[in-house]
């Protein structure tokens, strides 16, 4: 499986999701307000907090990947264990997170909207899922916003129905 996000996209556009998801993000925090999302809505389960912190660490990699991808020829991404990456999560607030997030999504969309259509037929491998275009990569972007940003709301959904 090429990316395991795609049934979370479904059968809508990629780049209008991306576009879309710090602001989406944003709206969902205010209604939380800090206090709750620092709470996990179960052991051993992400805050919203911890869920906007993974975000930042993602559009980083995500943007590392794009970039190498086009830089070089059949680029190998490195893959990492979003596990061990979050045993650092209390050091980081939820508004900074969301400010590395939605700056690093909007200087990644500056550069996927100049690239010619032919750059997103760019292959590279991971190598856990195999060789894919570039395009897998934005598409994965997309399915891995929706998925945390479910989680938040259904977050938002327990605070609200729990007040």
């Amino acid at each position: 499986m090429l990316n395991p996000y795609a049934s979370f996209l479904g059968n809508r556009n990629p780049l209008e999701v991306i576009a879309e998801t710090p602001n989406k993000i944003e709206t969902l925090l205010a209604a939380l307000g800090p206090e709750r999302a620092n709470q996990s809505p179960a052991p051993g389960k992400w805050s919203a907090r911890e869920i906007v912190c993974h975000l930042a660490d993602c559009e980083t990699v995500f943007a590392f990947r794009i970039r190498q991808a086009l830089a070089e020829e059949n680029h190998v991404v490195q893959p990492f264990d979003q596990d061990k990456w979050a045993k650092n999560y209390a050091a980081y607030d939820t508004d900074e997170a969301l400010a590395l997030f939605s700056g690093t999504r909007a200087w990644n969309l500056r550069l996927i909207d100049s690239l010619p259509a032919e750059a997103f037929e760019k292959r590279l491998t991971h190598p856990e899922r195999g060789e894919m275009a570039l395009r897998v990569v934005i598409e994965t972007m997309g399915g891995h916003d929706v998925n945390h940003i479910r989680q938040i709301e259904t977050i938002v959904g327990r605070t609200a129905a729990a007040h």
